[in-house]
C-alpha cells in the first residue's frame, strides 16, 4: 500500500503558475522568444500568467497591450485555453492560460 502511494506521488505534478512579462512596445523577436517559453511551460503542465507592465506614460498605450496579449493568446490557442481574459489590474494588463488536457 505504501509502495503504491509512493509511486503515485512520484508520478504526480504540482501545477505552478509561471509569469511572462511584456511591455507595451515589446519587439517581435522578444515576443516570439517569450511565447516559446510560455509554450514550454504549458506543455510541461504549468499555468501561465502573461501581463503587460505599463510604466510612467506607457499607460496611454493600453490598446498596444490589448493587441499584444491578443496575439499571445492566438499563438498559444493550440496548447492552452484562456482561464482569465485580458483585464487591467492597476498598471498591469493580465491574462491567465491553462494547459489543455493531454490525450492519452
Amino acid at each position: 500500500q505504501q509502495k503504491k502511494e509512493k509511486e503515485s506521488r512520484k508520478k504526480s505534478h504540482v501545477v505552478e503558475l509561471k509569469e511572462i512579462r511584456f511591455r507595451p512596445h515589446t519587439d517581435t523577436h522578444d515576443f516570439d522568444f517569450k511565447t516559446r517559453h510560455a509554450r514550454k511551460f504549458l506543455m510541461h503542465g504549468d499555468k501561465v500568467r502573461a501581463y503587460v507592465q505599463f510604466r510612467g506614460r506607457d499607460i496611454i498605450y493600453k490598446d498596444h497591450g490589448m493587441i499584444l496579449l491578443g496575439r499571445f493568446l492566438e499563438e498559444l490557442s493550440d496548447v492552452a485555453k484562456i482561464d482569465q481574459a485580458p483585464r487591467m489590474e492597476g498598471r498591469r494588463m493580465t491574462t491567465i492560460l491553462t494547459p489543455l488536457k493531454k490525450k492519452v
